[in-house]
């Protein structure tokens, strides 16, 4: 179970995650988040109550990222260390903006 709360202010899209980021709620964070995706400059994920991320959650943030990059940034704040653990051991704090 994946409660996905957004808000679009100026171009900034801060998305709430609460819950499970896995291959059953990918999908719907992925649609979920695609028409504001055209317009943002920057997106900004909320990970404190993020409990858990999957590859395929991880392949989400990716493809965010891919679609901002270029006129704007994409953070990911708040992540709780069981999460962060996630983003280490695949090598996606390389790759994606934590804090």
């Amino acid at each position: 179970m994946l409660d996905i709360k957004k808000t679009m202010e100026e171009g900034k899209l801060t998305v709430t995650l609460e819950g499970r980021l896995d291959t059953t709620t990918a999908r719907e964070l992925e649609e979920s988040i695609k028409p504001e995706l055209a317009e943002a400059h920057s997106v900004i994920f909320d990970a404190a109550k993020l409990q858990y991320i999957s590859s395929a959650g991880l392949r989400v943030l990716l493809a965010t990222q891919k679609t901002v990059n270029g006129r704007g940034e994409m953070v990911i704040r708040n992540v709780t260390n069981e999460v962060r653990e996630i983003f280490e051991v695949t090598g996606f704090t390389e790759i994606l903006t934590l804090e």
